[in-house]
């Protein structure tokens, strides 16, 4: 779905303008490039909406394959696949929409971001099913997800910037590092820190977890700040 839009009133009447994407994630180049060529590519049956089903599909598979992971170790390969499925169809709608000029600015807004909230939080639910993290750090993933995700979509409405990545890390990293600690599970469920042995994914979920709480402090302060300045008493 097409993400880089803001509503702005005119006449009463709501219109949807386009807000500057910022994306300075370390794949950024090389996925948008690739993205674009397969949308130029793509058949006339693949539309944005059949790939947004395509990714939330996916994401909810991925919740369920950690969630049956617990019994069989084997499943963990089949979140992979659907972690990258879900790469494919939610990183693909929007260029496709704009390949085919095919946007729709409020309907894509909406969807695409209730989807990834939707989607989130069957991930987070069926990671912590899987046994391989405890309870409160899947939790803790999930709020500190929607906290800086409610930032983000915050600061599209008011500043006109849609914020697609924080420093180095996008949506595209953040799964890269999924997979990877995923690949590891497979080997197996534990890291040595310290010498203390703990579960990887409780140690990898809490730096996210924490990271994202960070981030989402660091940016309401910087935006509150900016649009005070914007937007001074008279």
């Amino acid at each position: 779905m097409n993400t880089q839009t803001m509503p702005t009133s005119t006449q009463g009447k709501t219109s949807f303008t386009s807000a500057h994407r910022v994306n300075r994630s370390l794949t950024a180049s090389i996925e948008k490039r690739a993205l674009e060529w397969m949308a130029e590519r793509a058949p006339r049956w693949v539309t944005s909406d059949r790939l947004t089903v395509l990714g939330f599909s996916a994401q909810f598979a991925a919740g369920m394959s950690y969630a049956l992971s617990r019994y069989d170790r084997r499943f963990l390969l089949l979140a992979i696949t659907c972690v990258a499925l879900n790469w494919l169809g939610d990183s693909m709608d929007g260029t496709l929409a704009r390949v085919r000029h095919q946007q729709r600015p409020r309907y894509g807004f909406y969807v695409d971001h209730i989807v990834d909230i939707l989607g989130a939080t069957a991930l987070m639910c069926g990671l912590g099913l899987s046994g391989f993290v405890h309870w409160q750090i899947a939790i803790a993933i999930l709020v500190g997800f929607l906290l800086l995700a409610g930032e983000s979509y915050l600061a599209t409405y008011t500043l006109s910037r849609f914020e697609l990545s924080q420093g180095i890390f996008g949506p595209t990293e953040i799964r890269i590092l999924l997979i990877i600690g995923t690949l590891a599970l497979v080997r197996s469920p534990y890291a040595t820190i310290f010498g203390h042995r703990m579960m990887l994914f409780d140690v990898g979920g809490t730096i996210a977890a924490a990271c994202m709480f960070l981030t989402t402090v660091v940016l309401a302060v910087k935006h509150t700040v900016q649009l005070y300045r914007e937007e001074p008493l008279a």
